[in-house]
């Protein structure tokens, strides 16, 4: 296996902490850095969740719904014992 080296800046606090993490671990960062990179190409991308945190379009209907019935005044108003009260019926 023929290996290359690949040089990149990266935050000093972050490198020592990193290299804490991976030392703790029995492995060098640049092991660590092959790890997850033999990880990315086995599985066609990052081998973990990358999203933004942005709520789903359910949770964003629901969210709308929410403030609809909020703001409804045929609303009724209950207090939590009343409203599990009013399901039992």
């Amino acid at each position: 296996m023929a290996t290359t080296s690949y040089t990149h800046r990266i935050d000093s606090d972050l490198r020592t902490q990193s290299e804490a993490i991976y030392a703790a671990l029995g492995m060098s960062l640049g092991t660590a850095i092959n790890v997850f990179l033999k990880k990315s190409v086995a599985v066609g991308g990052f081998p973990f969740d990358v999203r933004l945190d942005v709520p789903s379009k359910e949770t964003v209907e629901a969210m709308l719904e929410a403030e609809r019935v909020a703001k409804d005044s045929k609303v009724k108003a209950l207090a939590v014992d009343d409203a599990l009260e009013e399901l039992k019926k």
